[in-house]
Formats: C-alpha cells, structure tokens, sequence
C-alpha cells in the first residue's frame, strides 16, 4: 500500500498495529499497557452487578471470562490476523483444543492432516474419539484425500502449514474450498509461518490458532495462545467453553505477549534472512542428506509455498547422514545453538523430534511422516548468521 492518507487504528499497517494497536490507558495515562492483576471486579451496587451479568453492561465479571489486560493482546492480534474476534489461552496447546471442541460434538467427525504436532494428533487420534467424535487422519499435501476422507458428518478439517517438523506445505485455498463445500469449518494452525508471513484467513480458513509462546513472546519467558475467527463463532461457541472450562491466558502473559508483539516483524525478518542463508549453506554438505526450507524452489512444495507465504518464515529441518548416532553427535557438538523443543525464541535452538516432540507418535507415525532418525528441526533465532554457520560448520566435522 502506498500513500499517507491513512488515519485510525483499523488503517494501521501491521508494524503500526503491533506497537498500538488494541490499547487501553488508565487514568493515569501510563505509556506501556497496564498489566490488571486482578483476580474479579467489584460493582457499584447489586443492580449493577446484575447488569453485567446478564449482559446489559458490558464490563468485566471475572478474568477467567476476561481481563483488560487479555482483551488488549485479544484486541491488537485479531488486527495483526484481520479477524473479527479472538480469545487468549493459557497455551498453544489449549489454543488448539479449544478450536477442535468448539467445533464438534458427539457424532461428528474431522479429518486432520497427518504431519501434526505430537500433541495435535493425540487430540485428534485419543482425546476427540473418547467423546464420539471420529477422526480421519490424511496426506494433507494430497488434495484428493482431503475429498475422500468427507463424510457427511464431517464438521471440522485441521491443518499445519508448514508442518511440524518436516515442514510440508498444505495448499489452505484449496482445503478451504471443500470445507466450504461441504460447510465445515477450517482449522489452521499458522505458528510456523508467523502471521508475518501468511494470511490464512485471507486463504478461506475458517478459525486461526497461534501458540504464542513462540514467535509472538520470541524470548523464552512465558506460554500464551490464541484462537482467531468471525465474532459470531467466538461469541456463540469459544466464549462458553472458556468460561466454563478455564483456559484463558494470565494478564501478566498477555502484558509480556503485547511487549512481544511490538518487536514481532523486526525479529521475524531478521530470523528469516538468517534461516535463508543458513540454508543455502547447508544444500550440497556432504554430510547432511536433506536440506528443507519453504522458502527455496527446492522445497517439494515450493510451488505452493510461493502462493500462500510471502517469505520462508524462521524455521528450517535437515537430515544427518547416519541416523541417530550421527545427529546426537551433530547437536552436542554445537556450541552456540541451544538443544530445545522450543521454537521461534531469539535464541537459535535445535532437536531431534524422533526422540522429543514426535516420540510419542511411535516409529511407525514417524516413518510415514518421514521424520528419519537423522532428521532435526532447527529454529533459527537472532545471532549473527555466519556466527550460526560457523557453529553448524564445526559440529559437522565432527560426525
């Protein structure tokens, strides 16, 4: 976009909005956002407070419905996203299962992409069938099994893109259309792309979900999520399962999520430039058998990735020559890259998902997924790139 005539927040270009966006000052009129520790909120008298709660006042009951503090993360992300309206978990984990409940019931039916997070599928495989709800695991990169695996109770269709941790990419556009056609609601969970880097909702995707503990903290100091959609689906369905269940987010979470979100683009640019570099160094080692990075035309999906995303993002997989023994010598020869299950922090971080995030899968899961024992999963952070190089340079001579 060009020109300078743009004025108001809902105008803001998004580096704008994640510094402002979403504010609320008290009296005092303090510079950075107030963090509202607070636990309830007193009334003025008992028809006020009676007011409130049947809605005719619009303040807050109880932080575990909300609290200003959440509202203003809830506030300046969905301007980030394009949404209507979102709600703030305490994690990206609860984030996901809030999006999957309130999507189904007993009797209804989803079909999830099969590369998911450990913990993504055991919703999908374990928790979801315990209350009736059937699932269909498919390639997600195979449009065609999206179309075979409806049903006519098939309510809600699940996805990552980029995968965790092969990094496949899944066409959103065309998944969204059959859920469209068939009107269930489309789940994309959006973490490895950043919503610097890809638009699903702009893609037909009918909810968003972020673990914010990742890109958007970006420093290791606390866990958060979020659920992003149309604000009759967040009012009617996600509303009442957070009140009741209890998953929302902290205000101090939220107060270190909204200082994350201000320095989100200048982090993930420059971690994305990083990971391009450190990637064009690794293709052609001769001890590393696979190099994946979204944002090279090797990419299996490149294709795909360059209609949907509009860098490579942060993150990158590689395969070590010699399986497990090869990659645990690899990674504990490193020296400046940290060994963590963590991704998206300004640290650079490293691990072997066979034995870590994907263990619980089981070998089998693992091998159709194709996630060898030599493969690891790199989050690039914001060290200096050829200090990165140098690091991997070293530790592969080793092996």
């Amino acid at each position: 976009m060009t020109g300078n005539n743009k004025t108001g927040e809902n105008n803001w270009r998004p580096a704008t909005a994640l510094v402002h966006g979403g504010t609320t000052r008290s009296p005092f009129g303090e510079t950075s956002e107030t963090i509202y520790l607070t636990q309830g909120f007193t009334y003025s008298g008992a028809e006020a407070a009676e007011a409130r709660f049947n809605g005719e006042d619009p303040g807050y009951v109880y932080s575990r419905y909300a609290n200003p503090t959440v509202s203003m993360f809830e506030n300046r992300i969905k301007m980030l996203e394009g949404a209507e309206a979102a709600r703030a978990t305490a994690s990206g984990m609860a984030a996901v299962n809030l999006a999957l409940m309130a999507s189904v019931k007993a009797g209804d039916h989803i079909i999830a992409a099969k590369a998911l997070f450990g913990s993504c599928r055991y919703i999908c495989e374990t928790l979801l069938p315990r209350f009736g709800v059937e699932s269909t695991l498919i390639d997600g990169t195979d449009i065609d099994q999206w179309k075979a695996a409806v049903k006519p109770n098939t309510k809600a269709l699940f996805l990552e893109s980029p995968t965790n941790p092969t990094l496949e990419i899944i066409d959103i556009a065309a998944v969204a259309e059959i859920s469209k056609s068939i009107g269930a609601r489309l789940i994309v969970d959006n973490v490895f792309a950043t919503p610097m880097y890809q638009s699903p909702l702009q893609l037909g995707a009918d909810v968003v979900v972020y673990s914010a503990t990742k890109h958007i903290d970006g420093q290791g100091r606390c866990l958060g999520g979020v659920v992003l959609s149309d604000e009759e689906w967040i009012t009617e369905e996600v509303m009442p399962f957070v009140k009741h269940t209890g998953p929302h987010m902290s205000p101090f979470s939220a107060w270190v999520l909204l200082k994350g979100l201000e320095t989100l683009p200048l982090r993930v640019a420059q971690q994305t430039s990083s990971a391009s570099k450190i990637a064009d160094f690794l293709v052609g080692q001769p001890k590393v058998a696979r190099l994946i990075y979204p944002g090279r035309d090797d990419h299996p999906q490149a294709d795909v990735a360059k209609r949907q995303m509009r860098a490579g993002s942060t993150m990158l997989a590689l395969e070590i020559e010699g399986g497990k023994e090869a990659a645990f010598r690899f990674v504990n020869a490193l020296e400046l890259i940290k060994i963590s299950n963590n991704l998206g922090d300004a640290k650079s971080l490293i691990t072997h998902p066979a034995t870590t995030t994907h263990q619980s899968i089981g070998e089998e899961a693992r091998a159709e997924l194709g996630i060898s024992d030599g493969i690891l999963r790199f989050s690039v952070g914001l060290e200096d790139p050829q200090d990165l190089i140098e690091d991997i340079e070293k530790a592969l001579s080793v092996i």
